[in-house]
């Protein structure tokens, strides 16, 4: 059995300089586990979150240390505004997930979408799109092992929690036949309080993922406040780790799919520039086949 934990950074905000808090990108993703390392990979993150929130080294109740969560949102305010040791920490702490999901042979999912300068958003659609897509790619997953898999989202509300997943649900039951057959359930939700992996996808999400497709494709709008000079570093420190942890995989017209997939509406950018880091600086880093080759043509999903 393998548990894909999927959590969310960004939202539907449309991008215009009138609304300079407004996402530029909504990110959708998380990690898969064997079930069998989701108990080693628990503690391993317990024991993280100690290494960098000392206050609960002293913790009475272990649901006390559980609870508390380390945001990626406060990592990204410590990258923007932190003096040098709360970079370096913040560089640290991605370094030290990264080391943890390497250990456990975890794997990543997700969608990345890149909002067009000034149009309105159907965020319903964009994150149903996106769980539809992330439930494909983990059941490609699950077939290549002929093992069984559950979906475990990070709950909203109940309206975007039902209509959001009624997708999956619909080609699971279609007439034809279950389109999703190593997928046991339609996904299911938790809260991240309580469930160590939302926890971690999270940090992976808005603490590596949006930061670094900010400065990837919306470097340009210097107005937006997402939009700093210190995410690129965390693209081109980190990602080229995150790129090794992808599941790729070939559809059946030979074109490149799943892992991290993007659909970029501004400039149709690929998602090899998240990991074209020898471009960039100077960073050797085996990549998989689809994004290291610099003459593969640019494609608005990749």
């Amino acid at each position: 059995m393998y548990l894909c934990y999927v959590d969310e950074s960004g939202d539907g905000q449309t991008v215009d300089p009138s609304t300079p808090e407004a996402p530029p990108v909504m990110v959708i993703g998380g990690i898969v586990v064997e079930e069998s390392e989701l108990r080693a990979l628990t503690w391993d993150f317990i024991n993280l979150k100690k290494q960098f929130r000392p206050t609960l080294r002293t913790a009475v109740k272990l649901s006390e240390v559980i609870r508390t969560e380390i945001k990626g949102s406060n990592v990204r305010a410590h990258l923007r505004n932190g003096n040098r040791n709360q970079v370096r920490m913040a560089h640290g702490l991605i370094d030290k997930l990264l080391t943890m999901l390497e250990r456990h042979d975890c794997r990543v999912l997700a969608k990345i979408c890149v909002k067009q300068d000034g149009v309105a958003n159907a965020e319903d659609a964009m994150y149903g799109a996106s769980v539809a897509s992330l439930c494909a790619h983990f059941e490609h997953f699950l077939a290549g092992r002929e093992d069984r898999g559950v979906v475990i989202l990070d709950s909203r509300t109940k309206s975007k929690n039902v209509d959001n997943v009624h997708c999956v649900t619909t080609r699971k039951l279609r007439a034809g036949g279950d389109l999703m057959p190593h997928l046991a359930e339609s996904p299911v939700f938790g809260h991240s309080d309580s469930h160590i992996g939302l926890q971690i996808a999270d940090l992976l999400v808005s603490a590596v993922l949006f930061p670094a497709a900010c400065a990837t494709y919306a470097e340009d709008l210097t107005w937006n406040t997402h939009c700093h000079p210190a995410y690129a570093a965390i693209r081109d420190r980190h990602c080229p780790r995150v790129g090794e942890l992808q599941h790729r995989y070939r559809t059946a017209t030979g074109k490149w799919t799943g892992g991290v997939v993007v659909s970029d509406r501004r400039r149709g950018r690929s998602a090899a520039e998240l990991f074209r880091v020898a471009e960039r600086a100077p960073v050797s880093t085996a990549l998989i086949p689809a994004q290291q080759h610099p003459a593969a043509p640019a494609v608005t999903e990749s």
